[in-house]
């Protein structure tokens, strides 16, 4: 298989997995110290919004990640959609470093690696 298919395998299946934990977040449940810096158990409702936003966010990188590897044609315009695979590339590897210094030691241990793991995805992604 293209490593290129398995990279958006991956990376949406990661993206929907931190979907379903945005949800439960939002729900309410007391999971975040896995978040936004480790400071509440559950969210405040300005973080909750802040995860409600996170999820069209991440269908958008979802979708990308699906159109940049040819398995939907989504987006018209293929200069977009290779500058948005290499910001998405940015923003992931942008987002080990930030997950990497949370004062929070869960979220540190989970979501960086999850941040790196996704970096590098788009990253095969983009290439």
């Amino acid at each position: 298989m293209d490593l290129t298919l398995v990279a958006a395998y991956l990376a949406t299946t990661l993206l929907f997995s931190l979907t379903v934990f945005q949800v439960a977040l939002i729900a309410g449940a007391p999971i975040g110290k896995f978040a936004w810096g480790g400071q509440y158990r559950v969210l405040p409702r300005k973080l909750r919004i802040a995860s409600t936003i996170s999820l069209f966010i991440y269908a958008f990188f979802a979708l990308l990640a699906l159109d940049g590897a040819g398995l939907i044609n989504l987006f018209a315009n293929d200069a977009f959609v290779s500058v948005a695979l290499w910001v998405s590339f940015a923003y992931f590897t942008f987002g080990i470093f930030l997950n990497a210094i949370s004062r929070s030691r869960p979220e540190r241990f989970l979501m960086t690696p999850i941040a790196a793991v996704l970096a590098v995805c788009y990253l095969l992604i983009a290439l």
